[in-house]
């Protein structure tokens, strides 16, 4: 007989049906020129086999919320990828992983790797909403390492990897912060936990490199140069800011260039100059000189750069001009960031430019960040090779590798954003490849159903690397596609990588994760008690939402009682604060529904236009979906939910088999909603 299990996970309850089962997990090992390779090793916990002659290889573990696989084989550069059981289950048995191409080692061939911003500060100390704190003062070391410790194993690949440190380094803040909105500090920990993650190098060209002036930087660059940690674009003057990191790989030079792409309004500014210290100032002619100077000396330059707009889906016009003409001088590569938010990357004279890494380690609850990658590049002599785009979230502030619907949602952004510069993201395994020759696309075919009389269905096991080409629907039954503003609505990722879910509203120690679900293995379940109302919903409001758009909420309920469920809308208003507008701010009803208790699962969808009048002075600049649960008769028990998702819709309804995207984000669509409920499937081809 098979045992019950109560598992505690963090500050959650996790309930698991049944105890483990075994599974079998396949796939296939190639070369670039792909060709299986033989007796590969492939590792999972502590079990391992090789590859047979075709290259496959078939792993029996038990069954577990994550698989991460190690792939290596002598002469290859090893990979790590990681996969959740529920984005595997589409597959028949056994659970099938998409063919991964190992990279071979060669002379003169280089492995770097980059992540975003990183900083270790504020609410990694003083969180907010009540959750726990990640680095204690009292343990601040083994805090810190446990911060990145989820990808460390990514990181230690590479044969130099580096990330953009945007913060200063002091224990105590040494003096007063410049005159602006946000100054940052971490504490010394974070280069420890850097370098012990496998990171190599950072860029201090950014705007928070002076954030307490020249005491601030002088404490920083102390704290760096005790450390093991490489660093260039900033310093005590121009001279030492544009200064390149110089170092060799593999037995070829190359100089690592950091710069910040503006000077600041604050006085005095952030930028170095000759006699005043801060960060390397990118301006045209600073990039040019110094990339020149590089490729003068012999060395391969490699330039990261930090500016555009925050939170935009592509880069300023001056970032693009400045980054083509890095490249135009010499640069093998270009890596940019600042924006909080990834966005695409561009093949440009055959180098590669990532125009925006997003997040690193950062403890914005903003929910369009925590969606980030890593950027493997291959350099052979200093000429691209190959890139790997590695999809991560930001956990909890802590960087994890993106599974399942974060998976899906990172790389379809990236695609997207990559396809509009005419760079073709392929995949090997869950990651992107981009490669020097761009490959022809094949097509590929699905079926979506929309069972129980719904008029909604999730993206999310589609594959993220092709575009919606072609959709046929029943007839007199039209189609509009849409994204989902809710971070992890399906609660499958919720317990994994010993870390919480920050971006959801709901009691801490009155809710539980079970280990079953509507769609996948997990659903949230809410402790309402007798008389009162359960909270569940977003902590934050969505940022720079656009209005006048509509929008359906849906989610899946089972209850055993009779239950009320609202959901509701909650906006803040231009000149509103934060928490100001979570505790005044009006919850504007979207709809409500009586359910009565069953065994099975039940779908609530209602269909809302998003907020009005989103404009400054007389509107909402961002806005909340909550809903509020509540059983009948004074009951207390327990509500499941699952697949909780706010859609906006991207496109209008139409029959047209061709999709008319209107925005970029409607090429992102991670739902498809039909005009009625239809027995019949709707098919879908990929491009």
């Amino acid at each position: 007989m098979k045992k019950r299990l109560f598992i505690a996970v963090g500050c959650f309850v996790l309930f698991s049906q049944f105890a483990s089962a075994e599974v079998m997990i396949k796939g296939r090992l190639l070369t670039e020129n792909q060709q299986p390779i033989v007796q590969a090793e492939v590792r999972f916990s502590g079990v391992s086999t090789t590859t047979d002659k075709q290259g496959y290889y078939h792993v029996k573990v038990d069954d577990a919320d994550i698989y991460q696989l190690n792939f290596s084989k002598q002469g290859y550069y090893p990979s790590v990828q990681t996969f959740s059981h529920f984005e595997l289950t589409n597959q028949a048995a056994p659970l099938t992983i998409a063919d991964i191409t190992l990279v071979q080692k060669t002379k003169g061939r280089v492995m770097l790797a980059f992540g975003g911003d990183a900083m270790m500060g504020r609410r990694y100390y003083k969180p907010y909403f009540g959750d726990e704190v990640l680095i204690d003062d009292d343990s601040r070391s083994k805090d810190s390492r446990a911060i990145v410790e989820n990808i460390k194993p990514y990181m230690s690949l590479a044969d130099i990897a580096a990330v953009n440190l945007e913060t200063q380094i002091f224990a105590n803040k040494p003096g007063d912060a410049a005159p602006k909105s946000v100054a940052f500090y971490s504490k010394p920990e974070i280069l420890d936990a850097l370098t012990w993650a496998g990171i190599d190098y950072v860029t201090l060209g950014n705007n928070h490199t002076y954030d307490y002036k020249k005491s601030g930087l002088e404490t920083s660059l102390k704290h760096m140069r005790a450390s093991k940690l490489a660093f260039s674009g900033a310093g005590i003057n121009e001279e030492e800011a544009l200064k390149a990191y110089a170092t060799k790989i593999n037995g070829v030079d190359y100089g690592m260039l950091g710069y910040v792409g503006w000077e600041g309004r604050a006085t005095p500014n952030q930028v170095a100059e000759q006699d005043k210290g801060g960060a390397a100032f990118g301006s045209l002619k600073n990039i040019i000189a110094t990339v020149t100077a590089q490729v003068n000396a012999g060395r391969v330059p490699v330039v990261q750069y930090h500016g555009s707009q925050e939170y935009s889906n592509n880069p300023t016009g001056v970032t693009e001009k400045r980054l083509k003409a890095a490249i135009d001088h010499g640069a093998a590569l270009a890596i940019a960031h600042h924006p909080h938010v990834t966005q695409g990357i561009e093949l440009y004279k055959g180098k590669l430019i990532a125009y925006s890494m997003g997040n690193f380690i950062f403890d914005q609850y903003i929910p369009s960040t925590p969606y980030s990658f890593l950027l493997y590049v291959w350099m052979d002599q200093g000429k691209f090779h190959r890139a790997e785009i590695v999809p991560i979230y930001l956990k909890g502030y802590k960087p994890t590798p993106a599974t399942g619907i974060n998976r899906y949602t990172t790389m379809k952004r990236i695609t997207t954003l990559s396809a509009q510069r005419h760079t073709h993201i392929g995949q090997s395994g869950g990651h992107g490849v981009i490669l020097a020759e761009q490959p022809q696309v094949n097509s590929q075919h699905a079926s979506i159903a929309f069972p129980d009389n719904t008029k909604t269905a999730p993206l999310y096991l589609l594959p993220w690397q092709k575009g919606i080409a072609q959709v046929i629907t029943p007839k007199h039954v039209s189609y509009r596609l849409g994204i989902n503003l809710m971070n992890g609505s399906d609660f499958e990722s919720f317990t994994t990588f010993n870390s919480n879910e920050r971006s959801w509203l709901f009691d801490r120690k009155h809710t539980v994760i079970n280990n079953y679900g509507a769609s996948g293995s997990k659903s949230l379940g809410v402790m309402v008690n007798s008389n009162q109302t359960s909270e569940v919903g977003l902590q934050a409001f969505r940022r720079k939402f656009k209005g006048d758009i509509p929008t359906t909420v849906t989610a899946k309920v089972k209850t055993e009682n009779s239950a009320k469920i609202g959901f509701y809308w909650q906006g803040r208003r231009y000149g509103q604060g934060f928490f100001q507008a979570r505790k005044e701010s009006e919850k504007h009803l979207i709809g409500a529904v009586d359910l009565a208790g069953k065994s099975a699962w039940q779908t609530v969808e209602f269909d809302f236009e998003s907020v009005r009048h989103n404009y400054p002075s007389k509107g909402y600049r961002s806005y909340r979906v909550l809903a509020e649960i509540e059983l009948a008769d004074g009951r207390t028990g327990k509500v499941d939910i699952d697949d909780f998702a706010v859609i906006e819709w991207q496109s209008a309804f139409t029959e047209l088999s061709t999709p008319f995207h209107t925005s970029v984000e409607s090429k992102q669509a991670s739902y498809i909603g039909i005009s009625k409920p239809t027995t019949d499937t709707v098919k879908v081809r990929f491009q």
